[in-house]
């Protein structure tokens, strides 16, 4: 498999010599798998003139980016809706297929890092931070029939035991170092393991989407909503049972101490030592 890059493009709050603010393109690597080193990862920055600021400029700072990696990535994320179109244009006059995406992990910690240490050193830099990429969101849907699982239950597993996880059997999924979330070995991190006979084609199906992360919402009634993309949502399950709805906070509460980090497995039976799909998911606030 290729690799994955994750991409922002957005003004700075630095001003340049005319009182106008200073873009920059950020581009890194995904990690996707707990073995990775984050040191290793490729990254690429560049500052642009807000004159400058269209597709094309972008493409020639990506076409500059393949050529220091030596490869072009299979596809490339972005969270910033805002600069859907602009950011889609150059990736596909780049030949790389550009996807809304909260699985920016690697990006927003970089950005955050950016935003205390890099930019406070820039001249022209002006305190205080970015507008919010905070987007209307439409309601979650309903999973399509075929999707649904049998069965589903809340677990948890502690840190150390993902360094194993590259030896899993897993047929889809994706994963990222956990020093990215700073967690102690110890620390438990909860998830959702789904239980279906169609083990595979649900999880062959939420591979095709870029998953971000699973939370109980309590905002129209209690449920199980899987968060996708950039602003879908999907209702993975009604909460009802009152044991499950204090599993359910227990699981909020499980994700909050363990700095957002969850998981996401689906099995064809409980008794399954291998997965059709799992994921490792955090919860972040985007920059």
């Amino acid at each position: 498999m290729g690799s994955i890059w994750e991409l922002d493009f957005y003004s700075r709050p630095i001003l340049d010599e005319n009182q106008k603010k200073v873009w920059e393109v950020l581009i890194c690597e995904s990690p996707l798998n707990v073995g990775t080193s984050t040191d290793s990862l490729f990254r690429y920055a560049q500052y642009c003139s807000s004159t400058q600021v269209n597709s094309v400029w972008l493409r020639t700072a990506l076409q500059e980016a393949i050529t220091k990696a030596g490869k072009a990535p299979i596809k490339i994320r972005f969270f910033r809706r805002q600069m859907n179109n602009m950011i889609t244009k150059a990736c596909q006059d780049a030949g790389i297929p550009a996807l809304p995406s909260r699985r920016t992990l690697f990006l927003n910690q970089w950005l955050k890092q950016r935003m205390e240490e890099v930019y406070p050193q820039e001249p022209g830099y002006q305190g205080g931070t970015n507008p919010s990429v905070r987007l209307e969101r439409p309601l979650p849907q309903r999973l399509p029939d075929a999707l649904e699982g049998k069965q589903w239950v809340f677990v948890s597993l502690q840190a150390a035991d993902f360094a194993e996880m590259s030896e899993w059997d897993i047929g889809f999924g994706e994963a990222f170092p956990l020093e990215l979330a700073q967690l102690s070995p110890e620390t438990r991190i909860p998830g959702v393991l789904i239980f279906s006979p169609r083990a595979l084609p649900i999880a062959g199906w939420m591979s095709g989407l870029e998953l971000a992360f699973l939370k109980f919402d309590t905002s129209l009634g209690d449920r199980l909503v899987l968060e996708t993309g950039v602003t879908e949502s999907w209702i993975l399950a009604n909460i009802k049972n009152p044991q499950t709805l204090a599993e359910a906070r227990g699981f909020e509460e499980a994700k909050q101490k363990a700095n957002g980090v969850h998981f996401l497995g689906v099995q064809s039976d409980p008794q399954a030592e291998s997965f059709a799909g799992f994921w490792l998911l955090q919860e972040v606030n985007l920059s």
